[in-house]
């Protein structure tokens, strides 16, 4: 393998895998949310906000997993907001949503400027975790296998969500809350409690998402970073039919199309960024085109649970 080949690897490899961990983990969210019932269109909106605490708490406290620990803090409280209007008042989810995504914005974005004004402080450099005998393979071990400890963990939920969606009683409940909420109620699992779990976790896993983004993929803040991963991990959770595998394939297929602008840049190739930005949405129109009508959504999405209603 040539050098310059081998740069263009590199750098799509490690690009890759920094563009797909934010979709994996927002994914994932969104399709133990959508389980539930509950279309949670504000992902963008949790996303910007874990992004912004986390930054924010890592460039304070100097401690990389405490930034993490308040970028999910910080979806959460966006959740806290979805979970209050849209399960427990019955609001319309999609308008929520998206008032919640431009109102983390506007936040977001204010906070910025009143902390920072027009600077943008950088964090310093992330630790990685060399797996034992992974990472010593030949030219693919260094990049995939010495990573940060939140990119283990984001593959590890990955399994663990595909265990508890087949194995257990909670992933019953989950299945029965997005298909028939009634029967589930009829059973005494109370349908809006495990539809709020489904959401705050789903915070949690956005705002870790956006956390990951300004932490360790971009070692800054900026306003309005997320620019519509929020939205492509809707997609991923719909096309994936309740599979997290399948989001897990999803997000490294985006994240490729994400990283092409850095791997051609390596190989001296003068594409317009413009150009490259938007491989990511043609990418999803695609897929939509391909495997739209096989998408399999609960029966109950997008629609408020209220007792004894017909």
């Amino acid at each position: 393998m040539d050098l310059l080949t081998s740069g263009f690897l590199s750098s799509l490899l490690q690009g890759a895998i920094v563009a797909a961990v934010p979709l994996l983990l927002t994914g994932l969210g969104e399709q133990l949310s959508e389980k539930t019932g509950v279309l949670n269109i504000g992902l963008e909106g949790m996303m910007l906000a874990g992004a912004y605490m986390g930054f924010y708490i890592a460039w304070q406290s100097h401690s990389m997993g405490l930034g993490l620990l308040g970028g999910a803090a910080g979806g959460v409280m966006v959740a806290m907001l979805m979970a209050g209007l849209c399960v427990w008042l019955g609001l319309n989810q999609i308008v929520i949503g998206i008032a919640l995504t431009l109102g983390a914005e506007g936040a977001t974005a204010l906070l910025h400027y009143l902390q920072f004004s027009r600077t943008y402080p950088r964090l310093g450099s992330v630790e990685t975790l060399a797996l034992p005998l992974l990472s010593r393979i030949p030219f693919i071990g260094r990049i995939l296998f010495s990573q940060p400890v939140v990119v283990y963990a984001a593959i590890g939920c990955v399994a663990l969500l595909a265990w508890v969606y087949r194995h257990t009683n909670l992933g019953l409940s989950l299945l029965a809350a997005g298909d028939r909420p009634a029967a589930l109620d009829a059973a005494g699992v109370n349908v809006l409690w495990t539809r709020t779990m489904a959401v705050l976790v789903t915070g949690a896993l956005a705002g870790l998402g956006g956390a990951y983004m300004s932490q360790i993929g971009a070692g800054i803040f900026v306003p309005y970073m997320t620019q519509g991963n929020g939205f492509i991990g809707i997609v991923l959770a719909m096309l994936a039919r309740g599979k997290p595998l399948w989001v897990l394939g999803g997000a490294l297929l985006f994240g490729v199309c994400l990283s092409l602008t850095t791997a051609l840049q390596v190989v001296g190739v003068a594409v317009p960024t413009d150009v490259i930005q938007m491989l990511p949405f043609i990418a999803v129109m695609l897929v939509l085109l391909m495997f739209g009508r096989r998408a399999s959504l609960p029966s109950a999405l997008g629609t408020a649970y209220v007792r004894g209603a017909r």
